[in-house]
């Protein structure tokens, strides 16, 4: 069963920008479906699209078994969004925030009060509960405003740039927490994140957009797969020296499809062993102080750049 599904979507502003091209995507109950697209896609259009802050131009959009536009009021009570501005109240305390989120959604205080519980336990808060929340750290911060958007057992949680700005830690914590929203609760989250490795491990699904529109969609690993495609990685010590010899690199070689990242120079390559002997005695022939050379499989960062900026 699909939680969402949207077919043919359109959205043109009243300043004639097209933000949404006929975009097409489905989203399967109980799953982690991330959203990924360069800055200008249409993320944050589709977003509001599909909590029912923005209608769109043209398209149908199912959402739960039941029309977007015809049953938006209905549909309101079922999802909760997640926006990357938290909707805390730093004078109340935890509890308060969490009780007060209860009251919007006319929730029984017995029946609130057990909900507040286990969302306390469950998402690591209890520790935190003796402090101010106005001294929370921004991980913290993010937990807790989630916390309280599932008070109303949403069936689907939108997720925007949950874990942007923080630290290597606090991300992990993140993700264990919506694995637990998935698993324990069985809530379908939409996600949106810039962070490649987050979709990669988190997603059951993942949609890439482009321009407007969907560009590919499937798992993590059915989108590795998609470019049917190796790369070499060359290593320097710095990413001066893999800037500076980069183009000599591609040029010598003949190589088409070459970028650089920090101190790597990745080459798309159809023939991996053929290119890694060739290019591999060209650099000690050249005395190009390299630090290593490697096939390796295609990530799931790959197929972005590939998509979203190589295939114009």
């Amino acid at each position: 069963m699909y939680a969402i599904q949207a077919e043919n979507i359109d959205k043109r502003y009243k300043n004639g920008v097209q933000a949404l091209r006929h975009l097409n995507l489905s989203v399967k109950t109980g799953e982690i479906f991330s959203l990924l697209g360069q800055n200008g896609a249409g993320k944050s259009t589709l977003i509001r699209i599909l909590t029912t802050y923005l209608k769109p131009t043209s398209g149908t959009i199912m959402m739960l078994g039941k029309d977007i536009f015809r049953e938006a009021a209905t549909i309101r009570s079922e999802i909760a969004c997640v926006a990357q501005q938290t909707s805390i109240d730093t004078h109340l305390s935890l509890v308060e925030n969490m009780m007060f989120q209860s009251r919007l959604y006319r929730i029984p205080k017995t029946e609130a009060k057990k909900r507040m519980e286990t969302l306390i336990s469950d998402f690591g808060l209890k520790q935190y509960m003796e402090y101010p929340v106005s001294s929370y750290s921004g991980g913290i911060k993010r937990r807790l405003d989630i916390a309280l958007n599932m008070m109303s057992k949403p069936k689907i949680l939108f997720l925007d740039e949950p874990t942007v700005g923080m630290d290597i830690q606090s991300r992990m914590a993140m993700w264990e927490m919506m694995k637990k929203i998935r698993d324990d609760f069985g809530t379908t989250i939409f996600l949106t994140t810039h962070y490649l490795e987050e979709a990669d491990s988190l997603s059951d699904t993942v949609c890439i957009m482009k321009d407007g529109k969907e560009v590919i969609q499937g798992t993590p690993f059915e989108l590795r797969t998609y470019t049917r495609q190796d790369t070499l990685q060359i290593r320097f010590i710095t990413n001066a020296e893999a800037k500076e010899y980069v183009t000599h690199i591609a040029e010598h070689c003949s190589l088409k499809e070459v970028r650089l990242q920090n101190d790597t120079i990745i080459i798309n390559t159809k023939d991996s062993h053929a290119d890694l002997e060739k290019i591999n005695l060209f650099l000690i022939e050249s005395h190009i102080p390299y630090n290593g050379i490697q096939i390796s499989q295609p990530t799931l960062e790959d197929v972005f750049l590939r998509l979203t900026v190589n295939n114009e």
